[in-house]
């Protein structure tokens, strides 16, 4: 029994009321934390909006749906990550990352090989970004236990002011930049996406963190209030801040050894690949020819 297909026109329609629903839920919501990644959300979900209404249009003409197709797999691939960043402002992004992950799955993306010197820029990017947020990670977990231990107001105060610059200034566009290269290494090369689970584990990996981060940064809001004034008592914000930021430093550092040691084989996506049977090579080589009328040969082939 076959299984029910999104339709990738439809599901273009259906993000497009969600953008819409979205962008109009965060404009309106009152006293947003971050008004920076607030205005973000409005303007992209307004872009989301055009771009599904386009490409519903697009999909429907024949003359234009696959060049369609491409562009809202790149787009939607780009968008998933973004959301991330409006969760700053409204927690309605999570649902939006579904739709979009969602919708890339079902315009089924095939993506060329990366040539040897992309390959290497983006290998090069994706390694020093994710260095760079394993060391980003590391600061903040030792600025957060400093925070619960310090004894005096200057030093507990700036360490969760630090803290939070850190969060909004580098661990969220390393966790932008870190999925869209880790993403353009997996599909541009044969290592692929689903096909071997040490790449898998660190997408997951990848998209937990922003998840734990969704926590974190409440937290060390509280913190960073509580201690302008004089010094506090951090109490089980402070705990679970530590422990948060000691699983978001083991994390970075399991998808570093899995980038090494590469464990596990293929999945089941990716052995199911190598079973496909392989079209036959259609070229022939002529290795002799025998006459067999006036005027006409017949060619042997191998």
């Amino acid at each position: 029994m076959a299984r029910p297909r999104l339709n990738p026109r439809i599901s273009q329609l259906v993000f497009g009321v969600f953008a819409a629903t979205a962008g109009a839920m965060v404009a309106l919501r009152p006293d947003p934390p971050h008004p920076l990644f607030t205005t973000a959300g409005i303007y992209g979900y307004a872009l989301a909006v055009v771009v599904s209404i386009g490409g519903w249009l697009a999909l429907g003409r024949p003359a234009l749906a696959a060049r369609a197709r491409r562009v809202l797999i790149v787009f939607h691939l780009l968008f998933l990550p973004a959301q991330f960043l409006f969760l700053l402002a409204h927690p309605l992004p999570w649902l939006g990352m579904a739709l979009s992950s969602a919708i890339v799955v079902g315009l089924k993306p095939r993506f060329p090989r990366l040539g040897r010197t992309r390959r290497k820029v983006w290998l090069t990017l994706h390694v020093g970004i994710g260095v760079g947020w394993l060391g980003i990670s590391t600061g903040m977990l030792l600025l957060a236990i400093i925070g619960a231990t310090a004894d005096s107001h200057e030093l507990q105060h700036g360490a969760y002011l630090l803290l939070s610059k850190f969060e909004i200034l580098l661990a969220i566009p390393s966790v932008f930049l870190t999925i869209i290269t880790g993403v353009v290494m997996s599909l541009g090369t044969p290592w692929g996406l689903l096909k071997h689970t040490w790449v898998l584990a660190k997408l997951v990996i990848a998209l937990v963190l922003p998840f734990l981060a969704f926590f974190e940064g409440p937290w060390i809001e509280e913190l960073e209030a509580r201690s302008a004034p004089n010094l506090i008592e951090t109490g089980t914000t402070g705990t679970l801040l530590i422990g948060a930021m000691g699983l978001f430093a083991a994390l970075l550092w399991t998808a570093t050894i899995l980038s090494v040691f590469k464990p596990w084989g293929r999945t089941r996506w990716g052995r199911g690949a190598d079973r496909r049977p392989t079209a036959p090579d259609p070229k022939a080589t002529v290795v002799a020819a025998r006459p067999v009328a006036a005027g006409t040969v017949a060619p042997s082939r191998r």
